[in-house]
């Protein structure tokens, strides 16, 4: 759910953080109605994401509008598609709103359980939309903007696109259903994206298997007005309609990570993040030390949890993924490291968090298992 770029704001005093959680849901309609619009086009419904100045970021009361709304678009005859898309010249949806949050878990506020919550069934509805989903990721893409995009039927992708699930590096782990896309990619691809937070870039993100098309982004208007003029599509005809533009757009241009796919494979396929450190320390490559000195800086409760997170996920379905996705989630917003992880990089950015525990080997398997257990009747249903 990662938000990356973020205004610097004073801290505030404990007593004032819930007001500050009370103010963010307390928006006024006029507001709600400027953070994503849900318009007909056409056989389209169109959810645009309306928050250019924070990078389209998701907040509460945006899942809250757009859930109802694609319920109510795939019961409609006269709504064959949706499509979503992101205002402004940046971003698609650089993440969740991760300051209202942060403060609410701190003062034990719902929000802390709601965000998540509702934020999940949404990407349920869209992996199991019965109309064609089509996102124009035309811009930033990361974390809750992944959870938008990923499991709709198709992803466009354009040379403005920048995808990452960075939440290592925050104390979070790549949720939004990371368990579930992120095993399917080649080889090892996903968890050492997950792991690591990589950046895709461009056509890059179609070749990485997590866009379905790229298209030049000044093609972007042309594709959505035809998709709008599609007379009661099917998936089919939908997809012929993107398959037509995409290759005009074909280029020779190598995978970025073609080259290092066979170490990618090799390095990351172990049962532990523990042998993935031995293994790139090993190998001695400069491409290997560059990611363990990566890796030493993410938190290691993170990377325990999403190595795990992983390796149950590939064998889950969507939902199975989500509702174990949910316990997470709750473990890390009563635990240490997501707080000092967003003051670390995203608040004081002094870039240096102090995450307890500091090493790998002092995350305990009991831990772990907690991390992963039941919520009894705070369990996810879906």
């Amino acid at each position: 759910m990662s938000l990356w770029v973020f205004t610097a704001q004073p801290r505030v005093r404990a007593l004032s953080r819930l007001q500050i959680v009370q103010k963010h849901l307390m928006s006024t309609n006029a507001n709600l109605e400027k953070e994503v619009h849900l318009v007909k086009s056409g056989c389209a419904g169109i959810i645009t994401l309306n928050r250019p100045k924070a990078l389209n970021a998701l907040n509460l009361s945006m899942i809250r509008q757009i859930y109802p709304k694609l319920k109510e678009w795939e019961q409609d005859n006269e709504t064959s598609l949706v499509i979503i898309k992101g205002a402004g010249e940046k971003a698609f949806c650089a993440g969740g709103d991760i300051r209202a949050v942060t403060e609410a878990g701190k003062v034990g506020d719902r929000l802390a359980e709601d965000f998540f919550r509702e934020e999940y069934i949404l990407n349920n509805a869209i992996g199991n939309c019965q109309i064609p989903y089509v996102a124009l990721i035309d811009g930033v893409t990361m974390g809750g903007g992944v959870g938008l995009s990923v499991h709709g039927h198709f992803r466009v992708a354009t040379e403005k696109t920048l995808f990452a699930m960075p939440e290592t590096g925050i104390g979070l782990f790549p949720d939004v259903g990371g368990g579930f896309f992120l095993p399917r990619l080649q080889g090892k691809l996903g968890l050492y994206l997950a792991l690591t937070g990589f950046r895709i870039k461009g056509r890059d993100v179609h070749q990485a298997g997590i866009a379905t098309h790229f298209v030049m982004s000044e093609k972007i208007p042309d594709l959505e007005r035809d998709l709008v003029s599609l007379k009661s599509p099917s998936k089919e005809d939908v997809a012929d309609l993107l398959n037509s533009y995409h290759f005009k757009c074909k280029s020779d241009d190598k995978f970025v990570l073609a080259e290092h796919m066979d170490k990618i494979n090799r390095l990351f396929k172990t049962n532990s993040v523990e042998e993935i450190l031995q293994n790139l320390k090993r190998d001695a490559s400069p491409f290997a030390l560059q990611h363990l000195e990566t890796l030493k800086k993410m938190s290691p409760t993170s990377m325990k949890i999403t190595f795990q997170q992983l390796e149950e996920g590939a064998t889950k379905n969507l939902s199975e993924v989500l509702v174990m996705e949910y316990r997470l989630s709750q473990a890390c917003m009563k635990g240490h490291d997501f707080y000092e992880g967003v003051r670390a990089v995203l608040i004081d950015k002094d870039q240096s968090p102090k995450w307890k525990p500091a090493t790998l080997e002092e995350v305990t398997e009991e831990y772990l298992k907690s991390c992963f257990k039941p919520l009894g009747n705070k369990e996810l249903k879906l």
